[in-house]
């Protein structure tokens, strides 16, 4: 009985152990499917959140820069606004070899010179959004060549003979490697020429008409500093007059020291070279004499501060003048004519027939004074006087308005209104030259 006993109370703890262990695999089925189940769920929780974050936020463009390798660096997205004033204009940027652009930077002045509008109009593109690196998509094409970056080791001054030869070289480089240039013949190509006379390449004006435009360039878009509101070789090609480039870091250094409307001691002022040394460069006189006749007339006036001498720290005489002379040079362009408008000062200029940087935005006429070459000798002085009894106040609320300031400086990254903007806006201007345009129009 006993063994018997036992037996059928090991066979009952037996069936009752199978009945537990048959309970827990069910249990641990069900935990296992229970823990898939989160799993799954998690796993596509986590995908469909991160499909919407994606397609809420925009997406970081690249752009190039000549200062890396010539592969594209990453760079944030820019902030430009309002890029429907533009047309959706895009623009793409040759990748050229440093021999262009690169390698001249070696010297800092390359970049900071009153011709560093090619460096700095280069740089600002690169950060703007028009900026495209599909050529097909685009409607201009930037061949960033620095010409202006090449200074004499005799005199120091920029010395451009090798400008026709350097850009030829650049045009025959871009059309071997892609077909756009042969494509328009050059007519979507934008080119910056920023020193004398502009498109001609040659400093002296009578050596430059007889040079003309070079015949590789007759097509282009030609962003020069030189411009006249009368026929001349030298603008017959497509161009958009800019500014001479001038450091807006100095501009804000200055007018942090000293407020665009504060106390001005100076009654009329210019500091520069008055006459060339020697006088007489093979029948040329440095522009045209006007200066000679300033120091001449008014170099032992009180009221005109007249100065021969370089001084780097020249923004701050400028930021205490009245007026500023701004008399033509070789050409009829001046570095003083952005200076004095970005300090405050009145721009008196003595150019004849000077065409005048972004006049849409820039109210010349209602912030400067305009003397004649001719009239300097016996009218300079009581022009002045008439405007500082008269309308001096009015000519000076309109200069110190900071959107005319902002329209003539080149900033990098580029903002709304600046030089760079300006010239994006004036070739949005230009697009029935732009293929892609054309091409859509036929369609």
């Amino acid at each position: 009985m006993l063994q018997t006993s036992k037996k059928g109370f090991y066979v009952k703890m037996k069936l009752l152990n199978k009945t537990r262990i048959h309970k827990n695999q069910e249990k641990k089925t069900f935990c296992q499917r229970y823990l898939k189940w989160i799993l799954w769920f998690s796993i596509s929780f986590y995908f469909f959140s991160s499909f919407l974050t994606t397609h809420n936020k925009p997406i970081s463009r690249t752009v190039l820069s000549h200062h890396s390798n010539p592969s594209r660096a990453l760079i944030e997205e820019s902030s430009i606004k309002n890029l429907d004033l533009f047309k959706g204009m895009k623009v793409y940027i040759y990748d050229l070899p440093s021999k262009y652009n690169k390698d001249w930077l070696t010297n800092e002045r390359c970049s900071t010179h009153l011709f560093a509008a090619e460096v700095a109009f280069h740089n600002a593109l690169m950060n703007s959004e028009t900026t495209t690196f599909d050529p097909w998509e685009a409607d201009f094409f930037f061949v960033p060549v620095y010409v202006s970056c090449n200074f004499s080791k005799v005199n120091g001054f920029p010395a451009i003979g090798h400008a026709r030869s350097l850009i030829s070289s650049a045009i025959e480089h871009i059309s071997s490697q892609l077909l756009f240039w042969n494509r328009s013949l050059g007519s979507d190509h934008v080119f910056v020429a920023s020193h004398d006379f502009g498109s001609c390449f040659h400093t002296m004006e009578d050596v430059a008409i007889a040079d003309g435009v070079p015949e590789f360039l007759r097509n282009s878009i030609i962003l020069q500093t030189f411009g006249v509101n009368y026929k001349h070789p030298c603008q017959e090609v497509e161009n958009v007059v800019i500014p001479p480039y001038i450091p807006p870091e100095s501009v804000r250094t200055t007018l942090e020291k000293s407020p665009v409307d504060g106390r001005r001691d100076i009654f009329a002022f210019f500091r520069g070279k008055m006459e060339l040394h020697p006088k007489n460069v093979s029948g040329r006189f440095y522009g045209k004499q006007v200066r000679t006749k300033i120091w001449r007339k008014y170099g032992n006036d009180r009221r005109f501060y007249l100065r021969r001498e370089r001084f780097a720290g020249y923004q701050s005489e400028i930021v205490r003048s009245t007026f500023c002379l701004c008399p033509l040079g070789w050409a009829p362009w001046s570095p003083r004519l952005v200076e004095s408008v970005a300090l405050g000062c009145v721009p008196v200029i003595i150019a004849d027939g000077i065409r005048l940087p972004f006049p849409s935005a820039v109210p010349w006429a209602d912030m400067s004074l305009t003397v004649a070459e001719n009239d300097v000798d016996n009218h300079l002085e009581k022009i002045l006087e008439r405007v500082a009894a008269t309308n001096l106040t009015t000519i000076q609320k309109n200069l110190r308005d900071p959107e005319v300031r902002k329209a003539l400086l080149f900033n990098n990254p580029m903002s709304e209104g600046d030089a760079t903007w300006q010239v994006l806006s004036a070739l949005s201007q230009k697009l029935d030259r732009s293929h892609k345009k054309s091409m859509v129009s036929t369609q």
